[in-house]
């Protein structure tokens, strides 16, 4: 084990962001790339807006991401693991009193309007500041130098005392955060850009304790994709809560693999990686400086990617959770045969799987919904009534053993004619499906039979 410690710490306030997941990945990934330690410690100190329910999602949506975490509180709420709790900073009372009660016997801090305030050294001078309207109190001092991972070296100035305890006894973020990385001996800090404004009052609060400052790391943050608007993806955007993609049924091992790329380079253009070739490969110098942008059709592409690939077993285990939730689930797995032959069928076609009620609803039902922009477009070009009629008069004598026999009896039938498979794949397509999409016309024919696509032919012309 190395001595590389890292930590998540969220806050119970909301539903789980992407950006919130994609620091959690990139934290986790460093150490384990190190061999170090992934700790997840919980900021709830917000009594108004945390919620044990957005705790428990934090928990689930990590555990689903096979984030796992080495220390920190247990999935479950049964209690800790680890050396340096607790880890809910609403636990940890006694340790900001005895780091508070440090600072001020220290000269470090001092109270003043009921308030506890950092002390920065330095000569004092007071100045008129036109924004607040007031003269305030500033003090000389040198900029604050962050050798940052990423980002390189940065320069900011603190030049005025800052609060660490309000006036209603609760400690700062500033102040938390850097006592519980103390005591947790935190190595390295890894979160998104948005913080690396906090980090000079950080690491004058280090300076204040008298120990060294663990090494920072501020990844880039996520820009909503051009659809979407401009700038930083925020909760309220298409996309950007991990749950969505939970409910939709998304392969996390996919998911986790497109927020592995959202601000770092493997070196190369590979874009599909296992995870232990991300964990190899990570690194934070290959992490950009540049904001990445969220592609929610590249996402859905990389997960289809992955569903190409799943065995057949699992592909069809993911299609049956994602029926058994469904009002007409019992009806979908009644035969489980036909339903693994169908969604075997399906496996090719599909970016997600909450596509797949839609996608082969006529497998499963005759009353399945005709398009109606799909049925003017297709009647409206050749004699698709005609096509019907010579489908209907040619179907009892098809050889339906298989996909290749089905395609050569249509083909038979095209040449007698002088006409093309196309002019009759697409009026038997919306007929049998009731859309222009889906599995290869033959396969559906095959896996119809002979009896209910003659109904279903017969049936739409009459109608038609």
């Amino acid at each position: 084990m190395s001595n590389v410690r890292v930590r998540f710490a969220p806050s119970p306030t909301g539903f789980f962001h992407i950006g919130s997941a994609r620091t959690a990945l990139f934290n986790w990934l460093y150490a384990r790339h190190t061999g170090g330690t992934f700790i997840l410690r919980v900021e709830d100190t917000d009594q108004a807006r945390n919620s044990e329910q957005f705790l428990k999602l934090i928990y689930d949506s990590l555990t689903w991401l096979g984030m796992d975490w080495d220390e920190g509180p247990s999935p479950d709420g049964s209690g800790e693991r680890g050396a340096y709790g607790p880890y809910r900073q609403s636990q940890r009372g006694a340790v900001y009193e005895k780091y508070k009660q440090q600072l001020l016997a220290g000269g470090r801090a001092y109270e003043k309007d009921g308030a506890v305030w950092f002390k920065l050294l330095g000569d004092r001078y007071t100045v008129f500041d036109d924004h607040r309207k007031k003269e305030v109190e500033k003090v000389k001092t040198a900029p604050v130098v962050i050798e940052d991972l990423i980002r390189g070296r940065v320069e900011r100035q603190e030049d005025e005392d800052f609060v660490i305890f309000r006036s209603d006894g609760n400690p700062v973020f500033h102040f938390v955060n850097v006592v519980d990385d103390i005591e947790m001996k935190i190595s390295h800090v890894i979160r998104g850009e948005d913080h690396l404004s906090n980090t000079s009052k950080h690491v004058r609060l280090y300076e204040g304790f008298g120990v060294p400052a663990p090494l920072f790391a501020h990844i880039p943050l996520i820009l909503k994709s051009p659809e979407m608007g401009q700038g930083k993806m925020s909760k309220r955007d298409k996309g950007a809560l991990i749950e969505e993609y939970q409910q939709r049924h998304f392969l996390p091992e996919a998911l986790v693999n497109y927020l592995s790329l959202l601000g770092w380079n493997p070196g190369d253009d590979r874009e599909k990686m296992l995870i232990a070739d991300i964990i190899k490969l990570f690194d934070l110098p290959a992490v950009n400086q540049s904001n990445a942008k969220f592609d929610g059709k590249k996402l859905a592409n990389m997960n289809m990617t992955y569903l190409l690939e799943q065995p057949a077993d699992r592909f069809v285990g993911l299609a049956r959770n994602y029926f058994k939730a469904q009002p007409n689930g019992a009806a979908v797995l009644a035969d489980e045969a036909w339903f693994r032959e169908v969604m075997l069928l399906a496996q090719p076609k599909i970016k997600s799987v909450d596509e797949l009620g839609a996608y082969t609803v006529y497998f499963f039902t005759e009353d399945f919904p005709i398009d109606a922009k799909v049925k003017d477009k297709v009647m409206a070009k050749g004699d698709p009534k005609s096509r019907l009629a010579e489908l209907i008069s040619a179907v009892p004598g098809m050889d339906f053993s298989s996909d290749a026999a089905i395609e050569a009896a249509i083909k038979t039938l095209a040449e007698g004619r002088g006409l093309g498979f196309g002019d009759y794949q697409a009026v038997a397509r919306l007929a049998i499906t009731g859309s222009n999409a889906g599995p290869s016309i033959t396969a559906i024919f095959r896996v119809l039979g002979r009896e209910r696509i003659l109904a279903r032919l017969q049936r739409f012309l009459g109608a038609a």
